[in-house]
């Protein structure tokens, strides 16, 4: 589909293939492990990848194949793998990167499961990670990359603080060093941005949050730039540049060029690994994303009503929204964000894990639950919850203070969410009292 159209159209129609079969308008859930071949030279031919076609649903299935053609035209790439999580998005995209003795960089903002992907999981690999302790230093990037650093990764909108990355000035960082970024841009959804436009070469999305929308399927999904030049040097990325024994000799970006990454991540780690997107949750990402810009709208404006009442409130010590004024990051987010600057952040209460605690408890409208993106609102308090293996120090340095809850807006009237969160606080103030 032409670049030309509009966003709201490209998320109804791109990628989609009519059926040929029936003639169903929306693409149908193809629910079969395997799929038959007409002939030996057919099967023979689809295995090598000279003809189109499906072999196995662990490697391809057309629901999932729908799905991610869309997902790679809203993001400006070139190809898309959907796989079963965002955590398995993030290893996906990463592994197929990294070898044992190489290294991650990575900004200290980020989602506490990615933050222990890499200094635990990857570890256990021989892979090591070193994180940014101010990730809008752009001089801190660039002095923090050794000899074996192989990617640069942050997210768009960082979870819970909102602290917008500056996506062209990391990126400019890695690509004079001939290195990848890598963004999970989750919080933000094309829609929002698209941080390849910005110069990031991987995208990663937890699609079971804002892609999906409605709380009821799990998914992940790796977008590929193609813009990188693997070859440029060759000896960092061996995985993409030297032969290959699979492919007759030939190399990944001799083979495939500017998708060269992504037909390995998919070919060599997602189909190894295993971690398939299920056709059924396939199809329901599919249904979310036809109305991705409607609902993100929403979830972005009252998102701002709800932090500019915050600060308001004199039980509220700050709010942590690059959409108000008062933000650091607000030039950063009128420059990257400019339809909307999500609508997960933290706020943080003047008294502490007791006045969190009361709030928490007291809401009526708000679902206490660990998820993000849903129509629904949602809080949690992240230093008991998401954030609670980090030590004292640790939570401090990351800005995980007591008094904060983590909010994700949803789409319900914005009147009746300051209402809850008017008499929660209210709460709070009884039980500050009864103490006192």
């Amino acid at each position: 589909m032409a670049d030309e159209v509009g966003f709201a159209t490209q998320q109804v129609h791109a990628g989609e293939r009519l059926d040929g079969d029936a003639g169903a308008r929306i693409t149908p859930i193809h629910l079969t492990a395997g799929f038959v071949f007409d002939d030996f030279d057919q099967a023979r031919d689809r295995f090598h990848g000279d003809v189109e076609g499906f072999t196995y649903t662990r490697l391809g299935n057309p629901t999932t194949a729908a799905v991610e053609r869309k997902l790679a035209a809203l993001e400006h790439g070139v190809d898309a793998i959907a796989v079963a999580s965002g955590q398995a998005a993030v290893t996906v995209a990463l592994l197929a990167l990294l070898r044992a003795g190489d290294r991650i960089l990575a900004s200290r903002s980020i989602y506490e499961g990615s933050r222990g992907l890499f200094r635990e999981n990857f570890a256990n690999l021989g892979i090591g990670v070193d994180f940014v302790d101010d990730p809008h230093d752009l001089a801190e990037w660039r002095a923090r990359i050794r000899p074996e650093t192989r990617v640069l990764f942050g997210e768009s909108i960082p979870n819970p603080k909102n602290d917008v990355l500056d996506i062209s000035g990391v990126a400019d960082v890695a690509h004079d060093h001939g290195l990848p970024l890598v963004v999970d841009s989750t919080l933000a959804t094309p829609y929002l941005v698209r941080p390849i436009d910005f110069g990031a070469d991987v995208v990663v999305h937890s699609t079971s949050k804002f892609l999906a929308g409605h709380g009821a399927s799990l998914g992940g999904a790796v977008i590929d730039g193609g813009r990188l030049d693997w070859a440029a040097r060759p000896e960092l990325f061996p995985q993409l540049t030297a032969p290959s024994a699979g492919l007759g000799g030939r190399s990944y970006v001799e083979r495939f060029g500017d998708r060269a990454y992504a037909e390995y991540a998919r070919s060599v780690i997602a189909s190894r690994f295993g971690p398939t997107l299920s056709p059924l949750h396939a199809f329901l990402l599919q249904q979310g994303i036809e109305t991705l810009s409607l609902r993100i709208e929403r979830h972005s404006e009252n998102a701002l009503q709800v932090a500019r009442w915050l600060e308001e409130q004199p039980e509220v010590a700050s709010v942590d929204y690059s959409g108000l004024e008062s933000s650091p990051y607000h030039g950063l987010a009128k420059r990257y964000l400019p339809r909307g600057q999500g609508s997960v952040f933290g706020f943080t209460l003047t008294g502490g894990e007791p006045a969190a605690r009361a709030v928490v408890d007291a809401v009526t409208l708000f679902s206490r639950m660990t998820h993000l993106g849903d129509v629904r609102s949602l809080i949690l308090h992240p230093a008991t919850t998401t954030h609670s293996l980090l030590t004292g120090d640790e939570l401090r340095a990351n800005g995980i203070h007591p008094g904060l809850l983590r909010l994700s807006i949803g789409i319900e009237d914005v009147d009746d969410l300051l209402r809850d969160l008017a008499q929660a606080l209210a709460a709070s103030r009884r039980a500050r009292l009864e103490v006192a």
